[in-house]
């Protein structure tokens, strides 16, 4: 496929018409003549150079460098076509799209597409963009016919559009398919909609349903709910043979006067004695129509009478937007989602550019997509964002967006004046509240990346019915059994928390509770750790409240609580800090606190390379058991520095340590305690080179896992024998192991074992001729490495460095080079299905 064009742009948009009246008069021919519209089109875009972008259904999209080109391949298209059953309408449009890795997006791709819908079979229109680039440029063959001013389904202010006209095209048409030539009030949009493809899609298919004829658009204020609406009844408009009908809300404050004001919209007059409402029903019954409803979560009063209106008139359907559902029987509901990432980036391109037409991305584009990420993917609060690219680089606006709220004012001054900035938007939201809401909304707040409904009760005194009344009303959104709030409407709750003066308590509850469970989950059993992960966002939130209310001990004891969890996640870095802070800020703590903190701080200290740290954790570990008398707890101490100093390659005072630390464990410890001196007596005989001695000593830790079912435990010895079967020549026994201890890595979840799991598997791949492979998993088990500050041990870091140099060898320093950044890359999931395929090859 040839490289798709970038800077200015002109495309070309083909659209078969009457396509399912054509599949029932051609019957079973339809396919051999679609078949052959396909190849003519195709052979006239390759003959003039187009890059052909994307094809859906009977639909072409096509890129240019020159829009004459695209004039070219229009007019030759639309010859072969003049004498077959197939006639085609098209659009040509010229702008400076968004490139991305899937094609184009932006304000101009829509505008093409709405060009070519307003035309006929036969008929190719040209956009007065096109026009100015190919006017002096045209060949004496072609000629644009001016067609005047056209207002699109786009929504957009109108545009000059022309007809291409030449020999051997058909010249005279009826009127263009465009918005004044329709019955409609849609009011003039300043922009297309950007994005939104799908939902658009799926609401056109959900007011085309006979069974659906109140489709109520819910979502958070500035969600987009109304651009949405406008966008599909502007795609319906054909659909309503008596129109489509816009009726702004916002303004009204009393629900009685719903009805008159959708009579006024439809120019209904008042008749005889008849009231509006009996005037307004009387209009519409024998009628097609379409009511665009906009901003009606305010008037939910009005709700039963808008029903009745609907149901009353037969061939009447209505589309409204609301932050709550109205709760009638005939209510279809549509919850408006954020904005995709690739659509979010867009649309902020896109207004920025308004205002900066100097705009580009350029090198931007992960922060600009950062930017849309914070802001939750809300329209309105990505298009305020847009407005500040005139003073702030896209880096200093993600730097500000700390405070989302005064950063995201200013906009634009035709706009309603609660979307002027993001706070007015959500105040009118929350003042639809009443006084238990508007409190439970606020102290909602203080959960960090959603919540449970027992947390909710438990930390904020919610009840059911309240939650689901702040869901309703699109200030809380509803997941299979989670509750979140934006961000940006997280931030305003915690304003209003503030003002309430309730911050603090609700800060401390959230504590509380978050506290309990880390206690409660403090293990390493899968389902434990699960639970945490679902609430790490809240316990990273309140590790940072303990710091904010100042008490030490609370954050000591969350810090403790949270070790295990820290390191057998992988959490290393962030573990190691929050476990340092802790200890710092509280070295008075009583002995039973400070412990679990230093034994895991110890070894995340051991895992980063950091010995020092690690070293003087596992002596004050060992002085407060011995003044607790706490003989195992010394020999756990002792254990700990022991594997210091095989860190340090210290073999002889390593071995001393740990034969010390055995002999007390196997007098006052459990087998899972020797169990893990087993193992890293093991590591110390593969340090060494003594692989026979480590597979006794791993083999030994391995059955005792397995006879007490521990998981983490089994997958550990496992990857680790396979480094000693490995380093004993012994491939197959090595394959088999790294093979189950890589899945039981991967179903646990469990980064740092994947990591030397994977040098392992390279190894493999490598001696069976796999290089690629081999190089692949080199460069996915360094990221990994590098994402968790993890420092591999010495027999992984041997056998890694052995794989690179052999690879160099055989394929030289560029090849290895790209291999290993081919395998970073990779995601978790490619990177351990490739070591499997590798595995299978060994």
């Amino acid at each position: 496929m040839n490289e798709l064009p970038t800077g200015t742009v002109t495309f070309l948009f083909t659209d078969i018409e009457g396509s399912t009246r054509l599949l029932h008069e051609l019957g079973d021919g339809y396919a051999e003549a679609l078949a052959e519209h396909r190849r003519v089109l195709r052979e006239a875009f390759t003959v003039h150079s187009g890059v052909e972008v994307d094809t859906q259904g009977d639909a072409f999209f096509v890129a240019f460098a020159q829009a004459r080109d695209a004039v070219a391949a229009a007019a030759t298209a639309q010859r072969a076509l003049a004498s077959g059953p197939i006639q085609v309408r098209m659009g040509i449009h010229t702008g400076e799209p968004l490139r991305t890795d899937e094609g184009y997006v932006g304000m101009d791709i829509h505008r093409g597409a709405r060009i070519a819908a307003a035309g006929h079979g036969g008929q190719v229109l040209v956009s007065q963009t096109a026009r100015e680039l190919v006017h002096d440029d045209l060949s004496d063959e072609f000629a644009l016919r001016d067609l005047g001013e056209h207002r699109l389904k786009d929504l957009s202010r109108p545009q000059r559009i022309f007809q291409l006209v030449a020999d051997g095209l058909e010249r005279e048409f009826p009127p263009l398919a465009t918005l004044q030539n329709r019955q409609t009030n849609l009011p003039p949009q300043a922009t297309p909609l950007i994005g939104r493809e799908r939902e658009l899609a799926e609401v056109v298919a959900l007011l085309r349903r006979p069974d659906i004829r109140f489709l109520t658009l819910t979502g958070p204020g500035g969600a987009g709910k109304t651009r949405l609406a406008l966008q599909a009844a502007a795609d319906l408009l054909d659909d309503f043979g008596d129109g489509v009908f816009f009726v702004g809300l916002a303004g009204i404050a009393d629900p009685s006067l719903v009805l008159p004001t959708i009579a006024q919209a439809l120019g209904v007059k008042e008749a005889g004695s008849l009231s509006p409402a009996d005037a307004l029903e009387g209009f519409v019954r024998g009628r097609e129509v379409l009511l665009v409803l906009d901003n009606l979560e305010h008037l939910l009063a009005a709700s039963p009478q808008v029903s009745e209106l609907v149901l009353n008139a037969p061939s009447v359907k209505a589309i409204l937007s609301s932050r709550a559902p109205l709760r009638v029987t005939v209510e279809h509901e549509y919850p408006v989602p954020e904005l995709a990432d690739p659509d979010a980036v867009a649309l902020f391109s896109e207004r920025a550019q308004a205002i900066k037409p100097d705009f580009r991305l350029n090198g931007d584009r992960p922060t600009v997509a950062a930017i849309c990420r914070r802001l939750d993917g809300l329209p309105l609060a990505i298009e305020l964002a847009a407005a500040r690219a005139k003073v702030l680089s896209p880096k200093a606006l993600l730097d500000r967006l700390d405070q989302r709220l005064p950063v995201l004012t200013g906009g634009a001054r035709d706009v309603p004046d609660r979307q002027r900035t993001l706070r007015d938007t959500i105040t009118w939201s929350y003042e639809l509240l009443d006084e238990t809401e508007q409190m439970l909304f606020s102290r909602l707040g203080v959960f960090v990346g959603g919540f449970t409904l027992e947390a909710a009760e438990q930390v904020s005194g919610a009840d059911l019915d309240t939650v689901a009344s702040v869901v309703e009303k699109s200030l809380v959104r509803q997941g299979e059994d989670r509750f979140r709030m934006l961000e940006t409407i997280r931030d305003f709750a915690l304003e209003r928390l503030a003002e309430d003066g309730e911050l603090e308590q609700f800060r401390r509850r959230h504590v509380d509770f978050f506290l309990a469970l880390a206690e409660r989950e403090a293990s390493d059993t899968q389902t434990s750790l699960a639970r945490l992960d679902s609430e790490h966002d809240n316990l990273r939130g309140a590790l940072q409240f303990a710091r904010e209310l100042d008490e030490p001990r609370l954050e000591l004891r969350l810090a403790s609580a949270l070790s295990n969890f820290w390191e057998f996640r992988s959490y290393l870095r962030e573990g190691r800090e929050h476990i340092r802070e802790a200890l710092d800020r509280d070295p008075e703590a009583p002995a039973e606190l400070r412990l679990p903190a230093l034994t895991r701080g110890t070894m995340i200290a051991i895992k980063q390379g950091d010995l020092e740290s690690a070293r003087r954790l596992a002596e004050e570990k060992r002085r407060l058991h011995a003044a607790m008398g706490d003989e195992k707890g010394v020999g756990d101490s002792i254990h700990l520095l022991g594997l210091v100093a095989i860190t340090e390659g210290r073999y002889a005072d390593a071995r001393a340590l740990l034969e010390q630390g055995k002999s007390i464990r196997e007098r006052v410890g459990d087998e899972a305690d020797q169990a893990s001196s087993f193992h890293v007596l093991g590591l110390l005989a593969m340090d060494e080179g003594q692989f026979e001695r480590a597979r006794a000593e791993l083999g030994a830790a391995l059955a005792i896992a397995e006879k007490h079912g521990m998981e983490r435990w089994i997958a550990n010895s496992q990857c680790d024998l396979a480094f000693a079967e490995l380093g004993d020549r012994r491939v197959e026994e090595a394959r088999l192991l790294f093979g189950e201890a890589l899945a039981a890595a991967a179903r646990m979840g469990w980064t740092e074992n994947v990591a030397f799991c994977l040098v392992g598997c390279s190894a493999l791949a490598a001696g069976a001729g796999e290089l690629d492979h081999a190089g692949h998993l080199l460069g996915q088990a360094e990221r990994l490495c590098e994402e968790i500050q993890l420092k591999l041990e010495v027999y992984a870091e041997a056998v890694q460095d052995r794989v690179a140099d052999e690879l160099r060898s055989r394929l030289g320093e560029d090849r290895l080079e790209a291999l290993r950044a081919e395998g970073r890359l990779l995601s978790v999931e490619d990177a351990v299905s490739e070591a499997f395929a590798a595995l299978g090859s060994s």
